[in-house]
């Protein structure tokens, strides 16, 4: 098979002209690629956040610790499983095993490189595709937080019931953030399937072309660069999608000893670890598949290897690429603290979705004037709508802070019958630890001598 034939772009017909034991065969990848990257990532994010802390990580099971991940899987469905006797038996049961099935749904539309010859037959590295396949993303992901909520109200206990309902609220206000991000693409790159978003940030794409007074330079092909604020939204979006630190609020243990898995063990809390870290593949890749280009290599390397992006290469591209973004997620967690709920919340909602909504609308208009303008009338148009947004900045009335009170007028303000307020003024006594000054005293007179005889005889001085 000819360089043409394995440097092409896989398109919607070539997923159906597949064999089924092709198709089985690349089920079977995906499988084992995800199992395979899971255990990598669990000893990755261990070994990444011991050194960040200056301390050893796992160095005993396997070259340099490398098998503890895959020794811990093993042990886990060997472990004594223990289940509340206030639980949803068959719930109980459901809640991981839906959590685990809608993380591995999640990769089938998910491209690793283009049509390649597998066994003689020229398929696609990718298990299907559709017109729509990132909606089928979202729906898996949205999916995901039956899941979390079910194994929350199954569990018959207070703590994980309250994690179950943190994670509700805060997957579906992020779920709105990360949507809404995605909206550039679609109107960037014209279409919902990922083969194709890929395709179209494939370099010198002339549909991302500019006129400048006659000079028609071409813009960026990865949409990280071109489309920077909906890269920032959905990375922010990604981390509390996935219930990662510093946004773990459903499992954050200093406040609900474990979150919505706290009465799990056992085989069933190995499918929500695995659950979890597969989510952090998955939208790793997914944020590959639209802003970093997905299986192509980066502009160095195409610049001097004609062959970069055929046949089996760009899988490691690839892989690169979704290694580098699972290193923000453990750099994230080895670096900020958790936050505080209503924060974290707040900042969803009237921060990003914001944001989000205003960069959409700019999109649109530079779009429509890009279609209906032409020549420098246009720069004209954006110079205009600048100088617009530039003075509603300026003009924006400030919010006035509320008037801070005294403690007095905050004591003379509470109801009667309140908790009574001990005194204001009490000082607070010294610390035991603190060190205290001693003054020096003279050495006691002994036998009669003066004072200054005694400091003026040196001989029965201790020493």
């Amino acid at each position: 098979m000819n360089q043409l034939i394995l440097a092409q772009d896989p398109t919607l017909q070539t997923f159906e002209n597949d064999v089924w034991w092709i198709v089985l065969i690349k089920l079977l990848g995906v499988f084992v690629i995800l199992l395979l990257l899971t255990l990598f990532t669990i000893n990755y994010e261990r070994k990444v956040v011991a050194r960040m802390a200056v301390r050893p990580g796992p160095n005993q099971v396997g070259p340099k610790g490398w098998l503890q991940s895959l020794t811990d899987g093993v042990k886990l469905p060997f472990k004594e499983e223990i289940i509340p006797k206030t639980a949803d038996k068959v719930v109980y049961f459901i809640a991981p095993v839906i959590s685990a099935t809608v993380a591995f749904t999640a990769f089938s539309v998910i491209p690793f490189g283009p049509v390649v010859s597998m066994f003689g037959h020229k398929t696609a590295l990718q298990l299907t595709d559709v017109p729509i396949s990132v909606l089928v993303l979202l729906a898996c992901s949205s999916m995901a937080v039956y899941g979390v909520v079910l194994a929350g109200w199954a569990s018959g206990s207070t703590y994980p019931l309250l994690g179950g309902l943190r994670s509700a609220a805060q997957m579906i206000s992020y779920e709105v953030a990360m949507g809404l991000s995605i909206v550039a693409v679609f109107m960037t790159a014209g279409t919902m399937s990922t083969s194709q978003i890929v395709a179209a940030q494939a370099g010198n794409n002339p549909t991302t072309a500019f006129d400048i007074f006659g000079w028609s330079p071409t813009a960026p092909s990865w949409y990280a660069v071109l489309l920077l604020p909906s890269f920032i939204i959905y990375c922010i979006a990604a981390v509390g999608e996935t219930n990662r630190a510093p946004f773990d609020l459903p499992e954050a243990e200093s406040e609900l000893v474990g979150g919505f898995h706290t009465e799990y063990s056992s085989f069933k809390f190995a499918l929500f670890f695995l659950a979890e870290y597969i989510n952090m593949i998955t939208v790793s890749a997914f944020a590959t598949t639209l802003f970093l280009g997905g299986w192509r290599a980066p502009w160095p390397i195409t610049e001097f290897w004609a062959g970069a992006n055929s046949g089996w290469w760009p899988l490691i591209w690839w892989l690169g690429k979704v290694l580098l973004l699972l290193f923000g997620f453990i750099w994230l967690r080895a670096t900020l603290p958790r936050m505080r709920y209503d924060q974290f919340m707040r900042f969803g909602w009237k921060v990003l979705i914001p944001v989000n909504l205003v960069w959409i609308l700019f999109l649109a208009g530079v779009r429509v004037t890009n279609d209906r303008i032409d020549g420098g009338a246009r720069w004209l148009v954006y110079l205009a709508a600048a100088v617009v947004v530039l003075g509603i900045a300026l003009l924006w009335p400030a919010s006035k802070k509320p008037r801070e009170f005294s403690i007095e007028e905050q004591l003379a303000a509470r109801p009667p019958g309140s908790f009574p307020v001990p005194p204001m003024d009490l000082q607070v006594p010294p610390s035991p630890r603190a060190r205290r000054a001693v003054a020096e005293r003279l050495p006691a007179t002994v036998g009669g001598t003066t004072p200054a005889d005694s400091l003026n005889d040196t001989s029965d001085k201790e020493v």
